[in-house]
């Protein structure tokens, strides 16, 4: 038995509950860009929870994406912390990054040099303690190069606007 989760955008904080669905929740979220900023992040839209609470799949992907055609930057790391409803478990790098923090509450990937266009990321094993209830995660973006505030922040259903 499989569980849908859905990221919805930024409609709102809906609980399973309030969706009528069980099992069902939904995120704020997807791909930010701050305006101007050739660092997009990416974080995911749909994904699956089995019975036992773990997301299908392999885990959940986030990920940053260079948009510039041109730069490229040096010592680019994306972190996620503070999970509140969710534990991480075993992290896989993409093609190029590594993973330098892996604990059951923040993952941290780097890469030295993120090339023009180029992508670094990591999917995480992910459990949720309880689908009925909301989750997020704290993300955060260093590098060097470039000069604008790349759009971190939270993704998941809790609304911190309240």
């Amino acid at each position: 038995m499989r569980t849908t989760v859905a990221v919805l955008g930024a409609a709102g904080a809906l609980t399973a509950a309030q969706l009528g669905l069980a099992g069902t929740a939904a995120a704020a979220g997807a791909d930010a860009q701050a305006g101007g900023c050739p660092i997009k992040i990416s974080t995911p839209k749909r994904f699956y929870v089995d019975h036992n609470g773990w997301v299908t799949n392999g885990g959940l992907y986030f990920g940053l994406k260079n948009t510039s055609k041109t730069k490229s930057f040096t010592s680019v790391s994306l972190t996620i912390s503070k999970p509140k409803n969710l534990t991480f478990g075993y992290a896989t790098p993409t093609k190029g990054s590594k993973i330098t923090k892996r604990t059951t509450k923040t993952v941290t990937v780097s890469t030295k040099k993120l090339a023009a266009l180029g992508k670094s990321g990591f999917r995480v094993k992910t459990r949720m303690g309880n689908v009925n209830r909301d989750y997020e995660v704290k993300l955060a973006v260093r590098g060097k190069g470039w000069d604008c505030a790349v759009d971190q922040g939270w993704w998941g259903t809790i609304d911190h606007n309240n």
